[in-house]
C-alpha cells in the first residue's frame, strides 16, 4: 500500500538563520582482513568439518536463506548446493526470514531474487511457504515453530551472518539461533517470539535453539562475520553439537569488528538509505544511536535525516519512525502495508511512524539543522553516510574535518565543497 502524500508547507521560525555547511570527504580506517576466496574457503570447511558425508546420498537437504545482505551471498549458496549435490544429496532452498517481505511466500521468493538467489541461478528448487510445524513448547509455554518444508526434510543447513542485534543484547543475538527460531519460524514463529518482548529474546533464542537441535533435523551450520568494510572476515562450517557455542563466539568476534565512527557525536546525521537488507531497524543502532536506544560507541546525533530506501528492502521502511526527518520522495516510496506488518510482528509500532517529511533534500537538511538545540545554525556539525554498512568513505562538515586532522585512523580525502543539489532540491548522487 503506497500513499501519495501531499507536500506540506510547514512554517518554522529561524529557518533563515540556517547556513548549509560545506562538506569534506574522509576515510575512516579499520582492520582490513578478509577472506580472499570465499567459495573456496567454504568448500574446504565443508570437506573438513562435515562428518559422514556418505550418509547424504539421496537425502533431501534444506538450506536456509534469509533477508539480510551478505557479500558473495549467491556464490555461498550455490557452493553449498553444488557440494551437497556432489555428495549425492538433493538440496533445496527455504526462505527463512520470519515476517519479512510482507509475510508472504511470494514476497520472500522475490526478496531472495534480489540477491540473485533463484532456482535458475542456484540449480535447485526454492520451496516457499508460510506454513509451519510446531517443534514443541518451552517451559514458559512459548511454542517454537519450523517451516514445514524444512521440518519434513532429511536435514537442514542453517546459514546466517552473526552480528549484534539492533534491539537487544545477550550471548546470542542476530545469528544462527535467531535464524532457526525466528527465520525458520516464519510469520507465526516470529510473531510468537516478538510477543514475549525483547527483554526475553536472549533466553528464548537459547532455549528455542536448543529445542531445534533436539527436534528439527539440523545437519550443520554455516556462520560468517563481516568486517568493518562489509567484507567476510570469518566463515565457519559448524557441527551440530557446536552451533550454540560457536554462535556466541562469532558474536564476540562480530562486535569487535563492527565499524564505528571515529568521533562520538554530531548535530545532524544524513543517511542516504535504510533497508531490511542492512538491519532490522533499517540502519544499525550499534553504529548510529536512536533516541530510544543508545548503545556504547554509537554515534549520537540530535537529528537523523534519511534520504531514501534501498532497492533490496522492497519498499519496507521498518525503522523509519525512529528518525526525525525524511523527504516527500521517501515516504511516497514506502509500502506501508509491508512496513506495518513487519513492525507489528516485531511488536515495535514506533518503528513505522511517519516522520516529518520535507519537499526535498535541501529543505529536510535545513529542518534538521534548525530543530537542533544549543548550536550555531550557521556552523552545524553534519555527517553524511550511504548507510551503516558502508562506513569507510563518508562526508563530514568542514568544522568536523578540522577536528579530525592529524589522526592515524582518519584520512582527509578532499577540499571542502558545497552540497550539490539539483534543480528539484534533491542531492545529486
Amino acid at each position: 500500500m503506497f500513499i501519495d502524500f501531499p507536500a506540506v508547507n510547514a512554517k518554522m521560525e529561524g529557518l533563515d538563520q540556517v547556513v548549509l555547511p560545506r562538506m569534506v570527504k574522509i576515510r575512516q580506517k579499520y582492520d582490513p582482513y578478509q577472506i580472499q576466496d570465499v567459495p573456496g574457503h567454504l568448500r574446504r570447511e565443508l570437506e573438513g568439518k562435515v562428518k559422514d558425508k556418505g550418509s547424504l546420498a539421496g537425502k533431501e537437504i534444506a538450506i536456509t536463506a534469509g533477508s539480510r545482505g551478505i557479500p558473495f551471498y549467491q556464490e555461498i549458496t550455490r557452493t553449498l548446493v553444488d557440494w551437497l549435490k556432489a555428495q549425492g544429496a538433493k538440496p533445496f532452498i527455504v526462505p527463512s526470514m520470519g515476517s519479512h517481505a510482507g509475510a508472504t511466500a511470494e514476497g520472500q521468493v522475490e526478496m531472495l531474487a534480489t540477491y540473485g538467489i533463484t532456482e535458475e541461478n542456484m540449480g535447485c528448487p526454492i520451496r516457499a511457504s508460510m506454513e509451519v510445524e510446531e517443534l514443541g513448547v518451552l517451559e514458559d509455554g512459548t511454542p517454537i515453530y519450523c517451516d514445514k518444508y524444512a521440518y519434513h526434510s532429511d536435514g537442514i543447513v542453517v546459514v546466517n551472518k552473526v552480528k549484534p542485534h539492533t534491539s537487544f543484547k545477550g550471548p546470542h543475538e542476530s545469528g544462527l539461533l535467531k535464524m532457526m527460531v525466528i527465520g525458520l519460524g516464519k510469520h507465526k514463529g516470529a510473531a510468537t517470539i516478538h510477543m514475549r518482548g525483547y527483554e526475553e529474546f536472549s533466553r528464548l533464542l537459547l532455549e528455542g535453539g536448543g529445542l531445534y537441535l533436539k527436534k528439527a533435523p539440523i545437519l550443520f551450520a554455516v556462520g560468517l562475520v563481516q568486517n568493518a568494510y562489509d567484507d567476510i572476515s570469518d566463515l565457519e562450517v559448524i557441527e551440530k553439537e557446536n552451533i550454540i557455542a560457536r554462535d556466541a563466539a562469532l558474536l564476540e568476534i562480530a562486535k569487535a569488528k563492527l565499524a564505528k565512527f571515529k568521533f562520538p557525536d554530531t548535530d545532524v546525521l544524513i543517511i542516504d538509505q535504510i533497508g531490511k537488507n542492512i538491519g532490522g531497524a533499517g540502519f544499525d543502532p550499534n553504529v548510529v544511536a536512536r533516541r530510544d536506544r543508545i548503545y556504547p560507541g554509537a554515534l549520537v546525533s540530535q537529528n537523523i535525516f534519511v534520504r531514501g530506501l534501498t532497492q533490496e528492502t522492497h519498499h519496507n521502511a521498518s525503522g523509519i519512525g525512529t528518525i526525525e526527518v525524511t523527504t516527500l520522495r521517501c515516504v511516497r516510496d514506502v509500502d506501508w502495508a509491508i512496513t506495518w506488518t513487519n513492525m507489528m510482528t516485531a511488536n515495535f509500532l514506533p518503528g513505522c511512524r511517519i516522520p516529518c517529511f520535507a519537499e526535498n533534500d535541501r529543505e529536510a537538511l535545513r529542518w534538521a539543522i534548525r530543530t537542533c538545540t544549543g548550536i550555531d545554525y550557521s556552523d552545524a556539525r553534519v555527517v553524511r553516510i550511504k548507510d551503516t554498512m558502508h562506513m569507510e568513505e563518508i562526508q563530514v562538515s568542514e568544522n568536523l574535518a578540522r577536528e579530525l586532522q592529524g589522526r592515524d585512523d582518519v584520512e582527509i580525502l578532499s577540499e571542502p565543497f558545497d552540497i550539490d543539489f539539483g534543480a528539484d532540491g534533491y542531492i545529486k548522487d
